[in-house]
């Protein structure tokens, strides 16, 4: 159910692009079986019940859910696609990267819904799973939005090192594939989504590691690291930073209440 694709094309496309490796692949999947994908994912309220939803600062209006046994029967399938060995060795070959391996927990992704006013800042993702000891290498997002309207926004944008610049931006749409490398300098995010009530972005994202580090590793383990556009001053001079205090401030909040009830 995936397209025959060109691998010697998408091998130069990957490892020649800028700002940092990545490939987009239009009818990834056979159409049918998109429209089928597509089809299967719950409304956003509903989606509130299946999975998490983030209201932070930089993730909102966002609805993700990870465990695949509670995927419609497509959206299973097409986790199983993902996650061949024939699939992965496609992408071991394209990449240069050797030795992949899925992530059964989808810990990150899994079903992605976003719904109006949504939005994702730019931003690295996390580089490493502690628990697992598992370098975080690929990003695979499938698209499902048939009849994505442009004005509604929800473009996902591949970024610049310094985050001046956006180099490459994506709509949202039906059967899209973007693959790109996990690391320290591939910012991307999601354009702000303004879809009508009633409408949602949808897509299925999933992550690919190896137990070996990247060449280019220093060693730093970092959890995910948001920037703002240029032009968003207020979001990058006081928003963020609320938003990063709060985070460290409410688990410590939450240890000096437990050792309190301790004492008592």
């Amino acid at each position: 159910m995936i397209r025959p694709f060109d691998r010697e094309a998408l091998r130069r496309q990957f490892q020649e692009a800028k700002p940092f490796p990545f490939m987009a692949i239009d009818e990834f999947l056979d159409p049918d079986f998109a429209r089928e994908v597509a089809a299967s994912y719950p409304a956003y309220a509903e989606a509130r019940g299946r999975g998490r939803e983030f209201s932070a600062v930089n993730e909102k209006k966002k609805v993700q859910i990870t465990d695949a046994a509670a995927f419609p029967e497509p959206v299973k399938k097409l986790n199983g696609l993902l996650s061949a060995p024939s699939f992965i060795e496609d992408l071991e070959y394209i990449t240069g990267i050797d030795n992949l391996l899925w992530d059964p927990q989808l810990e990150g992704g899994g079903m992605h819904l976003t719904g109006p006013r949504g939005r994702l800042d730019v931003h690295i993702d996390f580089n490493y799973v502690e628990a697992r000891k598992l370098h975080r290498r690929l990003n695979i997002l499938i698209y499902l939005n048939e009849g994505w309207k442009d004005e509604w926004g929800g473009a996902v944008e591949l970024w610049d090192e310094e985050v001046r610049t956006c180099a490459h931006s994506f709509r949202p749409l039906l059967n899209r594939c973007v693959v790109f490398a996990t690391s320290d300098i591939s910012f991307h995010g999601v354009e702000p989504v303004t879809c009508p009530e009633g409408t949602q972005r949808i897509s299925f994202a999933a992550y690919y590691y190896t137990r070996e580090a990247p060449a280019e590793w220093d060693g730093t383990k970092h959890s995910t690291v948001f920037k703002a556009r240029p032009e968003e001053r207020i979001r990058g001079h006081v928003l963020m930073p609320f938003e990063k205090a709060r985070r460290k401030l409410v688990p410590s909040a939450k240890r000096i209440v437990k050792k309190l009830i301790g004492r008592t």
